[in-house]
């Protein structure tokens, strides 16, 4: 099969989920090419990776002018940030060009950043289109309103969330095959959208080739975070598990080290450093080290969407987790077995102090971890999955309706300047897109 990815970023081992869909289907001998933008020499060294890895490789920059424009003008059109933010017309038209010369057998676009191209391609291509919405962004927009402790979060939920709501609802509408990577983010945009409208679970998996167990011993008394620190969600657990956790653990074993690990970390986050048992490293270019070094990982996430795979990859190395019940939510988890459940700051502590008291507890949690991985979240199985619902799209491509229309139908096509073709919104669009 030939298949088209458009990504609005570049994929890499952070961005866990398209970079692992184009190297299994390419490893499985599909034909991938992959459309996506770049922000900086490391990811465009990235990029020759993959097409090293025998991925063909369509690519334009994204600078931050660029993206500033897009915002700009997407809230202009009534669009959410999220859906204009990685807009560029010299990505469009390359996959355009290239589509006239090699037609695809599927086009699979992911998130809501990405769906303006799919929007293109539906009335321009043949090939089925397939969206990747991979989390229902209404859904984490709404819990951020209540927990979070990030001033970024606060604002992006009060700018955004009516207007994602309502056009997350007209994207189900769009195409024939809509996937989310959890059944809780499939509820959330069925409660979107329309009665019949198909939305499929694709989970996320663990390379278990490379996330693996360590025979070396670990570092006692060493409790580890990790996460991307630029996202709102993890701000918020970072600072819940370092201000309100931590201090009843240490209450009673002063010597624990609480390591954060994630790139781009806010002031917020660096200042806990002032505390010497508390290192923050930002970016790590290998996680598996820290992950097999921790005594136990801890996601003592308060909102999220979508599976979490910083608690994949620490089960996955063998490292015992702690977690609230939001960041396994949508993992087929035996709390007490497979890792330790607790939502309330004194329990977590608990659970902490009990793994790090005991080695049998440990031990146990650590096989049962690394067992459930393999058991439900392995990259083959789940690729596989994905292979079902590209023949699914084949299939009905040709009884499908071609139009697509409706009150975003202003928005099909990208420019060649600097944006997506423009109309005036309606009134009913202006009033849906105020702040609240």
């Amino acid at each position: 099969m030939r298949i088209l990815f458009v990504i609005p970023y570049t994929p890499t081992a952070i961005r866990v989920r398209p970079y692992s869909f184009v190297r299994f289907l390419a490893q499985r001998g599909h034909t991938v090419i992959l459309a996506t933008l770049w922000e900086s020499d490391a990811e465009q060294q990235a990029l020759q990776q993959l097409g090293s890895e025998g991925i063909q490789v369509l690519s334009a920059p994204l600078i931050r002018s660029q993206k500033i424009r897009n915002m700009l003008h997407g809230w202009q059109r009534g669009l959410p940030i999220q859906a204009a933010f990685c807009e560029s017309p010299a990505l469009l038209e390359q996959i355009q060009h290239f589509l006239k010369q090699q037609p695809v057998d599927v086009i699979h676009v992911e998130h809501l950043r990405g769906a303006t191209y799919g929007l293109a391609l539906l009335r321009q291509q043949s090939a089925p289109v397939v969206w990747d919405s991979v989390d229902c962004i209404t859904h984490l927009f709404e819990q951020a309103a209540t927990h979070s402790r990030s001033l970024t979060g606060r604002l992006m939920t009060r700018l955004e969330l009516k207007r994602t709501r309502r056009y997350e609802a007209w994207l189900t509408r769009q195409f024939s095959q809509v996937l989310v990577t959890s059944a809780n983010d499939q509820a959330a945009l069925k409660a979107l959208a329309p009665r019949d409208t198909d939305i499929q679970v694709v989970a996320n998996g663990v390379d278990l080739a490379y996330f693996t167990q360590d025979s070396n011993p670990y570092t006692p008394n060493t409790v580890i975070y990790s996460g991307k620190m630029s996202y709102h969600a993890n701000v918020t657990a970072a600072l819940f598990l370092a201000q309100e956790i931590m201090p009843l653990v240490w209450q009673r074993k002063p010597n624990v080290r609480l390591i954060i690990a994630g790139s781009k970390p806010p002031k917020s986050i660096r200042q806990l450093t002032k505390d010497a048992r508390i290192h923050v490293t930002g970016y790590v270019d290998d996680l598996r080290r820290p992950l097999r070094q921790a005594a136990v990982a801890v996601a003592p996430l308060l909102y999220g969407a979508g599976i979490q795979n910083k608690v994949l990859e620490a089960m996955a190395c063998g490292t015992p987790v702690v977690a609230t019940s939001q960041a396994v939510s949508a993992l087929a988890i035996r709390a007490g077995q497979d890792c330790l459940v607790a939502d309330d700051a004194a329990t977590l502590a608990t659970s902490i102090l009990d793994v790090l008291n005991s080695g049998a507890l440990r031990a146990r949690l650590s096989q049962q971890g690394r067992r459930f991985v393999e058991n439900h979240h392995n990259w083959h199985f789940i690729v596989a999955q994905l292979e079902q619902h590209y023949q699914a799209a084949l299939d009905s491509a040709n009884n499908r309706a071609a139009g697509i229309g409706g009150e975003y139908s202003n928005v099909q096509q990208l420019s060649n300047t600097n944006t997506i073709a423009t109309a005036k919104t309606s009134p009913p669009m202006a009033a849906h897109a105020q702040p609240g």
